[in-house]
């Protein structure tokens, strides 16, 4: 997949979740991405015909053991999307960003969330759907 397929997969991801995609650089194929109050986590993709996995990291200290679950993820055996490779970094960051800890069908509860965007003084459960 070239670069800005990733990409493009990156800004979908993206619209579902907390974060955005805040730099790209193709040369590297990395994409850097942030999400309030100050997690932020970069991507380095693989080139096409290469063997490599993909690779995460952060330069805050903060951010930087939340992705040890992602990391052992993609160095785990098999190939990985991006897609895949996103979904457990938020997983992995849901902590850092104030949400519960929650199955794989985060990014599902997450969207819902974020279209339902009422205050939410007469909720008194926060995060569910009032539908």
């Amino acid at each position: 997949m070239d670069f800005q397929q990733l990409a493009d997969v990156a800004e979908k991801w993206c619209s579902h979740t907390p974060f955005e995609l805040i730099a790209t650089e193709e040369t590297e194929r990395r994409m850097d991405f942030y999400a309030d109050p100050g997690v932020s986590f970069y991507v380095l993709c693989p080139d096409n015909g290469c063997g490599d996995n993909f690779h995460v990291w952060s330069e805050s200290e903060d951010c930087l053991p939340f992705l040890q679950l992602a990391q052992d993820y993609i160095s785990s055996c098999g190939k990985k999307t991006l897609q895949e490779v996103l979904d457990k970094v938020f997983k992995s960051f849901r902590p850092l960003l104030g949400l519960p800890d929650a199955d794989d069908d985060a990014l599902e509860e997450y969207s819902a969330d974020v279209e339902e965007e009422e205050p939410e003084a007469d909720h008194p459960q926060m995060g569910v759907s009032q539908q």
